[in-house]
C-alpha cells in the first residue's frame, strides 16, 4: 500500500520579522506554512533591506514561494528629517526586495499604508482614487509600491493604516504611559483614520497567502470603522479606565516636521468581497488588546 503524499507546505519570508507586525505575521503563519524571517536587528537571516546583494543572496538561498515585506522605516517625522534615509529603506530597499523576489521567481506582499492619499477625500479611500503623498514618508511607501508592481503582475500592495501591537511603539502605549505619567493630554482631532491591530492584520494578510491566486494588485486593510486621533485616545482611556484630561487641538498646533492627511480611512471592500473574511471595528479589536 502507498504511503499518503505528504502536503508540501509554502515557504514564506517575512523582512522585519523582528517588528510589531512582523513578529504577528510570523505567528500567525506558523504551522500552516514554513516561515522564516530576516530583520536589520537579527532574526534567522540578519539583513539591511538597502543592501541589495545581502538581501538577494538571502532570497536566493531561502528559495520562497512569497516574501512578505514588512520591513520599513515607519518613524513619519523622522523621515521628514533624514531624507536620504527614508527613500533608501522604503523606495530603494523595496526595489532591493521586489528585483531579489522576481529573480527568485517569488510573489512578493508589500506592506504600504494610507498616507499615500491626500486626505481631502470626505468618504473612505478605494484603491483605485488618486494618491497624493503630503510627507516623505508617504512618497517614499508610494515609490515602493511602484517597484513592487513593476517586479511584477503578481505582487500585492496591502495598504494599511495607524498600526498597534504588542511588539512595538505605537500610540495606544504612548497615550496610557502620558495618561499616567501627567494625567492630561493634547489630542490631535482633525486627523481621522482607522487604528489596525496588527493581530488582525496578520490574520488578514493570511488569508490572503490562502487564497494565492488573490495576490495581485492593491488591497486596502484595516479595522473597520473610523475616528479622529483625539476620539481614540479618549476611547483608549475608557477602555482601561485611567481618568486623564484630554484636550482636543489642531494638527498645526501640534507643529510636526511631517503634514498628515485629515482623512485617511479607508474602504476595505475588496479586500472583504475577494477573501470572504470580514475584518472587525477598530473599538473590539482595541478592547481586545488592552484586555
Amino acid at each position: 500500500m502507498e504511503e499518503a503524499e505528504e502536503t508540501v507546505r509554502a515557504r514564506i519570508l517575512i523582512t522585519g520579522v523582528n517588528g510589531m507586525l512582523g513578529t504577528d505575521l510570523a505567528r500567525e503563519l506558523a504551522g500552516r506554512y514554513e516561515v522564516t524571517g530576516t530583520d536589520v536587528n537579527g532574526g534567522l537571516y540578519r539583513c539591511d533591506i538597502t543592501d541589495r546583494e545581502k538581501i538577494a543572496g538571502i532570497i536566493e538561498k531561502v528559495m520562497p514561494d512569497i516574501v512578505i515585506h514588512a520591513a520599513a522605516w515607519a518613524d513619519v517625522d523622522g523621515c521628514e528629517l533624514d531624507k536620504k534615509k527614508a527613500y533608501a529603506v522604503n523606495s530603494a530597499g523595496t526595489g532591493n526586495v521586489a528585483v531579489a523576489c522576481k529573480s527568485a521567481g517569488a510573489r512578493m506582499i508589500y506592506v504600504s499604508t494610507d498616507f499615500v492619499f491626500d486626505g481631502r477625500k470626505t468618504s473612505p479611500y478605494r484603491e483605485a482614487d488618486k494618491t497624493g503623498p503630503l510627507c516623505v514618508y508617504a512618497d517614499s511607501k508610494l515609490k515602493g509600491e511602484a517597484l513592487t508592481r513593476e517586479a511584477s503582475e503578481k505582487n500585492a500592495v496591502v495598504r494599511t493604516s495607524w498600526l498597534y501591537g504588542k511588539n512595538g511603539k505605537n500610540f495606544v502605549d504612548t497615550i496610557i504611559a502620558k495618561a499616567k505619567a501627567d494625567g492630561k493630554l493634547r489630542v490631535v482631532d482633525d486627523q481621522v483614520g482607522s487604528p489596525t491591530y496588527t493581530v488582525d492584520l496578520a490574520g488578514a494578510i493570511r488569508r490572503l497567502i490562502d487564497k494565492p491566486e488573490a495576490i495581485r494588485g492593491i488591497y486596502h486593510v484595516s479595522n473597520s470603522g473610523s475616528v479622529s486621533w483625539y476620539e481614540y485616545a479618549k476611547a483608549i482611556l475608557k477602555i482601561s479606565g485611567i481618568k486623564a484630561k484630554v484636550d482636543p487641538i489642531s494638527s498645526k498646533e501640534l507643529a510636526r516636521p511631517a503634514i498628515r492627511p485629515a482623512m485617511s480611512a479607508m474602504d476595505i471592500s475588496k479586500f472583504e468581497k475577494i477573501t470572504g473574511y470580514k475584518m472587525r471595528g477598530w473599538k473590539a479589536a482595541l478592547r481586545e488588546y488592552l484586555s
